[in-house]
Parts: structure tokens; C-alpha cells; sequence
């Protein structure tokens, strides 16, 4: 799952995929807009077949928070 977050984030920041560790924050570390990362949202609801609570991903800030929060919903 961090793999393909890591893939898909590269779509939207030019970031090296090294550098992307689980306590990156998508605004302040990797630049995201929120443009960029309700983009993203839609993006991973379409990879990962799932649905993303709008109000639930207000509160992602990590790449590990994303991670924990697609396991928990794709059960």
C-alpha cells in the first residue's frame, strides 16, 4: 500500500520517491496543494475501488495516515 501512495504521489509533486518516508506531510513536506491532494483522493478511490469520507480525509496530514486510513476502509 505505501508503494503504490508513493507511485501515485509522484503524479502530483515533483518529489524523488526516496525521499518520501511515512512521516511526510502531504502540505508542508511534499507541497501539495489541496488541489493536489483532493486530486489524489479521487485517484486513489478509483485504484483502490474504495470511498473516501470527505470529513475523514480532512484529518489525513502523513503518507502514513493515508496508508492506515485506505487499509482501514478497503478492509
Amino acid at each position: 500500500m505505501f508503494e503504490k501512495l508513493v507511485e501515485l504521489i509522484g503524479n502530483y509533486v515533483e518529489v524523488e520517491a526516496g525521499q518520501i518516508v511515512p512521516e511526510s506531510r502531504f502540505m508542508e513536506d511534499l507541497g501539495f496543494t489541496s488541489f493536489d491532494f483532493m486530486s489524489m483522493l479521487g485517484e486513489l478511490e478509483e485504484e483502490f475501488d474504495v470511498e473516501i469520507d470527505q470529513k475523514e480525509a480532512a484529518n489525513i496530514r502523513t503518507v502514513q495516515e493515508a496508508v492506515e486510513y485506505l487499509e482501514k476502509i478497503s478492509g
